[in-house]
């Protein structure tokens, strides 16, 4: 499902116009993100919970020439799905 088509489905399924649907959804994004971005998590009860995770600095290699160079740290996003929400899909 594409965000266009999510869209539609959250408008059908709230009556609501597909505007509204959409700056719902964006709003909704918007806000994850920026908990995310500041290091809060977000858990959505029977859902999941959104976090952000961060992955230490480490060393690596070029893989064309072989030398070796330093990755930095970096921050990762990660969901994790509750218990409702997996138990629902299986």
């Amino acid at each position: 499902m594409k965000k266009a088509q999510l869209v539609e489905k959250i408008a059908f399924e709230a009556d609501i116009t597909l505007s509204e649907a959409q700056a719902a959804l964006n709003a909704l994004l918007c806000s994850i993100t920026n908990a995310l971005r500041t290091g809060d998590n977000v858990a959505l009860v029977g859902f999941g919970t959104f976090e952000n995770r961060t992955r230490a600095a480490r060393s690596g290699r070029n893989p064309k020439t072989g030398q070796p160079i330093h990755i930095a740290t970096s921050h990762i996003p990660v969901f994790k799905a509750g218990k409702v929400f997996k138990d629902a899909i299986n």
